[in-house]
């Protein structure tokens, strides 16, 4: 097996091969003057089971098509089989018509992921589950909840914990780490006036004397999970800390978390931390290389990915 990565997210790429132990596979993924994207695979791949990793995080539209392209590269050098690795897949909130002559951009970029030559699609905790059925190739979708419930246990009393969904749609996901640590889930109700802006309503369930956790697949603004905070302090929490798999942190993002009542947002390195987010003092990273290095470890050798959820 072979992985080779993009320019999105190389420290991920490198920590996975440290687990895999094989070397990255070497590529060279550059820029001509007016931006166009050009890939050179600099090593045979004839036969090969190859995996390409690559988040498309900001700048999306570049980081698809270099994932794009290398598809292609590694097709035309008569790779056996072609495995795109996606820690963050970009477009997954448009996976549905909200109103009329809207497009559903998540199947589209599935569909161009398929046609660019790939055989399979690995992928994190997608925003909605049913964009695995976008594509018509096998596609396994990781979650990311043993990763960060291992890191609640060993950072937080979770004998005090509370489960906090920030919005009715991710109560599954909720569900999952509240089951894992063993503790009550509460939900909180907000109503979005528009794009971007959100307002808290209510908060389903006790949370009295409760250190909170708000979990949930993307960070982007942060107003949501800001707004959540707020609330459940409000309404008697002794502290809440945010578990995000996500963090795409647009804008003023960082900003308003380090100045929010959030004691701690916690994200993976699905999407390469930026130097902001590093300095940050209440954001902190853990990784997901072992995680992702185990599914393609798995996928490989035809083993079930599954399991690593049981």
């Amino acid at each position: 097996m072979k992985l080779f990565a993009g320019n999105s997210n190389q420290e991920l790429a490198n920590q996975v091969t440290e687990y895999l132990d094989i070397p990255l596979g070497k590529a060279n993924v550059k820029r001509f003057a007016d931006q166009e994207i050009f890939v050179e695979i600099k090593e045979n791949v004839r036969g090969e089971d190859c995996f390409v990793m690559q988040s498309t995080s900001y700048p999306a539209n570049d980081h698809l098509m270099e994932l794009l392209i290398m598809i292609d590269a590694l097709r035309r050098a008569s790779a056996r089989r072609i495995t795109a690795v996606i820690p963050y897949f970009g477009y997954a909130r448009q996976d549905r018509k909200p109103g009329p002559r809207a497009p559903i951009s998540a199947k589209l970029v599935a569909n161009l992921i398929t046609k660019a030559g790939a055989d399979r699609v690995l992928t994190l905790d997608l925003h909605a589950a049913q964009i695995q059925g976008f594509f018509d190739i096998p596609t396994d979708n990781l979650f990311a909840v043993p990763v960060l419930s291992r890191d609640a246990k060993e950072h937080l009393n979770v004998e005090n914990v509370m489960v906090v969904s920030p919005d009715v749609g991710g109560v599954v996901r909720a569900r999952a780490l509240a089951k894992r640590l063993d503790s009550l889930l509460a939900i909180v109700d907000k109503r979005r006036d528009k794009p971007g802006e959100s307002e808290v309503m209510n908060v389903i369930g006790d949370v009295t004397g409760k250190d909170c956790i708000l979990i949930d697949d993307i960070i982007d603004s942060g107003g949501t999970l800001c707004n959540a905070a707020e609330a459940l302090l409000s309404m008697g929490a002794t502290s809440v800390t945010a578990y995000i798999t996500h963090g795409v942190l647009s804008g003023g993002a960082v900003a308003r978390i380090t100045s929010s009542k959030l004691k701690e947002l916690v994200i993976t390195d699905s999407i390469q931390p930026t130097e902001a987010v590093k300095a940050a003092g209440n954001i902190r990273v853990v990784s997901i290389s072992e995680l992702i290095g185990e599914a393609i470890k798995r996928t490989a050798l035809e083993k079930s990915v599954s399991s690593l959820f049981d």
